[in-house]
C-alpha cells in the first residue's frame, strides 16, 4: 500500500513538473508585436503581447477599428460627425448625441471646473492669430488677442442629460477634443483588449499612452520622459503595468519674436501663450485624466499646478520649467 502511495506521489510530482515546464515554455513563446499608424491626425503606436504574431496583429486591427470609431464620433474636422453637428448648430439648437459623446463632454466640463477654466474644450473656437510655423515676427495687437477668445467659455456649453443633447449657447462657439481625445482613445483601446484577455500591451497616441500587463519576460513596461532641453537625454524612466502617461509641452511648437519664445499652448482666459513651464508629465491610471491635468497645469503654472495634482493621490507629476529646472 505504501509503495503504491509512493508511486502515486511520484506520478503527481512528474505531472506537476511537466505542467510547470509547459507553462514556462508557453510563456517563453509569447511575442511582442508593434505597429504604427496615423489616427486622429497623429501617430499611434500599438504594442501587443500575444501567443503569436497572427493573434497580435488581429488585436492591433481591433484597436485601430476602435480608435477609428471614436474619431468618427468626436472629430471636429469631419463635417458629418456628431461634434461637427453640435458646432454647426451653435446658438441655434441642441443636438442629440450618443451617450459616449455626451459623457465625454460632461467629463470635459468637469475638468474645466476642476481647473477653474485652465482646461476648456471650447478653445476650438479660438481665432488662430498666433502662428507657430516660423512665419510670425510681430505680436498680435491686444485687441486681436481679446477678440480671439470671444467665443471661448465652457460655461456656455449646455448639457441636457434627459435628452442626451449638447447645446452651444452662442453662435461662433465650437468644441473639440484635441486636448483629451487621444488619451480617451488610448484608454478605450486598453479596455477593449483587456476584455479580450490580451495580457499586456501599450496604446501610445503620440505620447499619451495607456499600458497594462507586462512584457513577455514579466518585467514592467519602461517609458522614458525626455528632457526637452537635451533631446538625447532621459530625465526619468517610468516602470509601468496598469498605468497611463500624458505630457503637454511647449518645446516643439513655438514662435520666437524679439528673442522671446512664445508657446503654442494658449491660456483660454487671456488669449496669450502660457509661460513658466516647458513641459508637464502626469502619470496615473487614466490617459484621459492625465492629459486633462497636464494641459491644465501648463496654463496654471508650477505652484497652482502642484496644488491641483496633489488633490488626486493616484497621479504623479514631473514638471520642467522654462529655465530647465525639474520639479517632481
Amino acid at each position: 500500500m505504501k509503495k503504491n502511495n509512493l508511486s502515486s506521489t511520484k506520478t503527481v510530482l512528474i505531472l506537476l513538473f511537466l505542467f510547470f515546464l509547459s507553462v514556462n515554455i508557453f510563456a517563453q513563446q509569447k511575442v511582442t508585436v508593434e505597429r504604427q499608424t496615423i489616427l486622429m491626425g497623429s501617430q499611434f503606436q500599438i504594442t501587443i503581447v500575444a501567443e503569436d504574431s497572427l493573434k497580435a496583429n488581429h488585436y492591433i486591427d481591433m484597436t485601430i477599428d476602435e480608435i477609428a470609431r471614436i474619431e468618427e464620433l468626436i472629430s471636429e474636422w469631419r463635417p458629418h460627425t456628431q461634434i461637427s453637428q453640435v458646432n454647426a448648430y451653435a446658438g441655434i439648437k441642441p443636438i442629440q448625441v450618443d451617450s459616449e459623446v455626451f459623457d465625454l463632454t460632461k467629463r470635459a466640463i468637469a475638468y474645466s471646473m476642476m481647473s477653474d477654466g485652465a482646461f476648456d474644450i471650447s478653445t476650438a473656437a479660438m481665432d488662430r492669430i498666433w502662428k507657430f510655423d516660423g512665419s510670425m515676427d510681430t505680436l498680435p495687437s491686444a485687441q486681436a488677442i481679446k477678440n480671439s477668445i470671444a467665443h471661448v467659455d465652457y460655461r456656455n456649453i449646455i448639457l441636457d442629460s434627459t435628452n442626451s443633447t449638447i447645446f452651444l449657447k452662442n453662435k461662433g462657439m465650437k468644441i473639440g477634443f484635441g486636448s483629451i481625445g487621444k488619451g480617451y482613445a488610448a484608454d478605450r483601446g486598453r479596455e477593449l483588449l483587456l476584455k479580450h484577455h490580451v495580457e499586456g500591451g501599450i496604446v501610445n497616441a503620440s505620447g499619451d499612452l495607456s499600458t497594462w500587463g507586462t512584457q513577455p519576460n514579466k518585467k514592467p513596461w519602461l517609458i522614458g520622459i525626455r528632457n526637452p532641453f537635451k533631446r538625447n537625454k532621459v530625465i526619468k524612466v517610468l516602470k509601468l503595468k496598469y498605468e497611463a502617461v500624458a505630457t503637454s509641452g511647449s518645446y516643439e511648437k513655438y514662435a520666437e519674436i524679439n528673442d522671446i519664445r512664445y508657446s503654442h499652448i494658449i491660456n483660454p482666459k487671456t488669449g496669450y501663450p502660457v509661460t513658466g513651464l516647458t513641459s508637464v508629465t502626469i502619470y496615473g491610471p487614466s490617459a484621459e485624466f492625465a492629459n486633462a491635468l497636464s494641459t491644465s497645469i501648463m496654463v496654471l503654472g508650477a505652484q497652482e499646478g502642484r496644488k491641483l495634482v496633489r488633490k488626486y493621490p493616484s497621479y504623479k507629476y514631473l514638471f520642467i520649467t522654462d529655465n530647465g529646472t525639474v520639479i517632481k
